[in-house]
């Protein structure tokens, strides 16, 4: 799908409809917002295993959109790109990445690092074609990605909190917009999702909501998506939320535990979401 942006723009019309369908499901979402191997791969802004696949093989990415490049955009955006700022470069998407990505500390009082801390360099977050996640080396499409994983430990009768917080930066607009639309899709591909041999996230549920739209006034696109994390005989929520400023993406995945409730959820998932996009405006830019 890399460099098929005329394909993903007409998906993208389709999005308003089905926000409006899901209207019950949107409530339940614009209020809130994943994660095989040792280290956790899965749910984060990642390339879909089609892109992935696509740009090893050679598929050229989509080309520079002027917001991209630095310049205007026909379309409505929160986010205007300084051009001296833009990542062009690996290193730079690099240090923009570990800039913007929450650390443990920053979701709140008594946040740890999981083990891994963080995702392997130079990979991305790949959902396979059955429905696994993994990583995989970076796509031609994307500059630098990294996820870094925190959890709040049990304690007062409260299971372990697990949370996710992801950056990717990819070489444009463009291919940044189409991840959003492979996120939507694969939450319609993949409704039971394997995150780890024993764990996996199952009866998901998305829904976009493009800037303008339900609320959001705070990113160029956005996805959430809900669903059960599963691990063991355990079921709680589960939270993901995807969001785009120019050619950056950023996600926040929350795994529920014992003792939870959704409104609580719903406010790690918020305070993290906001907390990078924040950074980002004020790594490359501001808002409008």
């Amino acid at each position: 799908m890399v460099g098929k942006v005329g394909n993903t723009r007409r998906r993208r019309t389709t999005w308003p409809v089905r926000a409006a369908a899901s209207a019950a499901g949107a409530a339940l979402l614009v209020g809130g917002c994943g994660a095989g191997g040792g280290e956790e791969a899965g749910p984060s802004p990642s390339a879909s295993g089609r892109a992935a696949t696509a740009s090893a093989s050679g598929s050229p990415s989509a080309a520079p959109s002027a917001a991209a490049s630095g310049g205007g955009t026909a379309q409505p955006t929160p986010f205007t790109v300084a051009p001296a700022r833009l990542p062009r470069t690996k290193p730079q998407a690099e240090s923009l990445v570990q800039a913007v990505a929450l650390e443990p500390q920053a979701w709140g009082s008594g946040f740890r690092a999981q083990r891994p801390a963080a995702s392997a360099p130079g990979t991305v977050a790949v959902l396979d074609a059955q429905c696994r996640w993994q990583r995989l080396p970076l796509p031609g499409s994307v500059l630098a990605s990294s996820s870094r994983y925190s959890e709040l430990p049990g304690t007062g009768g409260k299971g372990t909190l697990k949370v996710t917080a992801a950056v990717t930066v990819h070489t444009s607009v463009g291919t940044a917009d189409e991840q959003l639309a492979t996120t939507l899709e694969e939450a319609l591909r993949c409704r039971d999702q394997q995150v780890r041999t024993d764990e996996r996230i199952s009866g998901l549920a998305s829904v976009a909501v493009p800037y303008g739209q339900g609320g959001n006034t705070y990113a160029d696109d956005s996805v959430l998506e809900i669903g059960s994390y599963l691990t063991g005989n355990s079921a709680q929520t589960y939270r993901w939320h995807v969001a785009r400023l120019g050619s950056v993406t950023v996600a926040v995945s929350v795994m529920g535990a014992k003792g939870y409730k959704d409104d609580e959820l719903t406010r790690y998932s918020s305070h993290a979401l906001t907390t990078m996009l924040s950074r980002i405006e004020s790594e490359l830019g501001g808002k409008n």
